[in-house]
């Protein structure tokens, strides 16, 4: 038996079928730092792993508001503090009908590996809670967003826990959590980051993590001596902040960004999206995706429920570059095997875990240059240090002074994890080089501290 089938083994399925996502994240890096588990024993003497998979603690909490209507309603509130060897705990919130405990542990999960690839000196850490904000006025979100601080405060703080926004948490909803936290403490400080800009928050912040993605993905072609992605064909699903700032990106360098994608459907253009169109409908209007052929008749809007067999019609265009950046498990073994069918060079996961692992070992064994969300995805928590940074400082920066701190910081990590996966190996492979990476700087943290 393997080092890391040995380790796996001393964590087996709960079958709480809420906790099967983290197991999967779990899974995956065990398997992948099996190489420095092989090299060095004094990762298992001392039990890392063990420690590193049970969250620091797990905070639930109940949430009573009122609606429009004056009803109470109950919600439930989670922060999941997970690692603080290398900083402050650091990671989004979350406002989505399905989120849960197991769903948070994942997510909390793989922002410590994220996090320690940056550089920077965050933990990890993830929250959020089942409240839907679909479909609710602005005072609803701002009356559960209050009593939601309510309860949150005396968890976090600028050097204890530094959340940030995640699905369902933008601009809006930090502004009035922020707001709250304020009235709560009397205290201005840099405790949430994706505040709105006239109080404390980072130009770039909403373009964070789409731009990073492209950033990373040029990076790692250019390493893996592949053609570059002006004029190429590119797919992205989702149709959320990471999908439509990942689309513009991808066109602002040249690419033709040709899909998106929502929970009911696929949008088709051939002759490349209109990102300024698609804007005002997902972030201004928070429309359908169908308005879009009101426009652009000869586009086209493929239903879901045209591929009941687990594939997506995003995934079924051919592409050169394929970017998922809309949910975890999004896409399939299906889905693999079109895009490697189609010709696809590259998959950069935007999303968390947005590729299942079968799709995952699939496009390794083909050698497709794939990303990893825990590394391609991390411009998010890189511009949410800067305006770390700024706040402490009182400082104000320019868009173009944040977007290229972040374009190197992204070309940064990209080279830190190939490196990485050459010294160790396994060269080419970028998951195991970014687990690897991640893992190593916060074990010997952990390390360094005791226990």
């Amino acid at each position: 038996m393997s080092i890391a089938e040995m380790e796996i083994k001393k964590f087996e399925k709960t079958g709480c079928a809420e906790n099967d996502v983290f197991y999967q994240a779990m899974e995956e890096v065990i398997y992948s730092i099996a190489p420095l588990l092989e090299s060095d024993v004094k990762y298992t003497k001392n039990a890392v792993l063990e420690r590193l998979i049970v969250p620091d603690r797990i905070i639930k909490f109940k949430v009573t508001w009122f609606d429009d209507n004056q009803n109470i309603k109950v919600n439930t509130g989670y922060r999941v503090q997970f690692n603080n060897a290398l900083g402050p705990y650091k990671g989004g919130l979350r406002f989505h009908p399905s989120v849960n405990e197991g769903i948070l542990k994942f997510l909390g999960f793989e922002q410590i590996l994220k996090n320690s690839l940056t550089g920077l000196a965050l933990g990890g850490a993830k929250g959020g809670s089942d409240f839907d904000p679909k479909g609710k006025s602005d005072f609803e979100v701002m009356k559960f967003c209050s009593a939601f601080m309510t309860e949150l405060h005396k968890y976090i703080g600028p050097r204890i826990d530094i959340p940030a926004g995640d699905i369902g948490v933008g601009a809006r909803e930090i502004g009035f959590l922020f707001g709250e936290y304020k009235k709560i403490t009397s205290s201005y400080e840099g405790v949430l980051t994706g505040k709105p800009f006239m109080f404390g928050g980072s130009l770039m912040r909403p373009e964070a993590t789409g731009y990073g993605v492209v950033y990373f993905t040029e990076r790692m072609l250019e390493l893996e001596k592949k053609e570059p992605l002006k004029g190429k064909i590119c797919t992205v699903s989702g149709s959320g902040n990471v999908a439509l700032h990942a689309i513009e990106k991808l066109q602002q360098i040249g690419a033709i960004t040709v899909s998106c994608s929502d929970s009911s459907g696929t949008l088709y253009d051939p002759r490349g999206v209109d990102i300024v169109l698609l804007k005002e409908l997902k972030l201004v209007n928070r429309g359908s995706l169908t308005e879009y052929l009101k426009t652009y008749p000869d586009a086209k809007y493929i239903p879901t429920s045209d591929y009941p067999e687990g594939g997506h019609a995003v995934w079924n265009i051919p592409c050169y570059a394929a970017f998922p950046c809309a949910t975890q498990n999004e896409l399939t073994e299906i889905d693999a095997q079109n895009l490697i069918k189609n010709g696809c060079v590259s998959v950069s996961e935007g999303a968390n875990m947005p590729s299942t692992a079968q799709a995952t070992n699939l496009f390794l064994y083909n050698k497709i240059c794939f990303a990893p969300a825990k590394a391609a995805n991390a411009g998010g928590v890189v511009v949410s240090s800067f305006e770390m940074s700024q706040n402490a400082a009182m400082a104000r920066w320019t868009f173009e002074e944040v977007d290229e701190k972040l374009k190197i910081t992204m070309q940064q990590i990209c080279t830190r994890v190939a490196l990485t996966a050459k010294d160790y190996g396994v060269e080419g492979n970028y998951v195991d080089g970014a687990n690897i990476a991640g893992f190593k700087k916060v074990a010997d943290a952990m390390m360094a501290e005791g226990i």
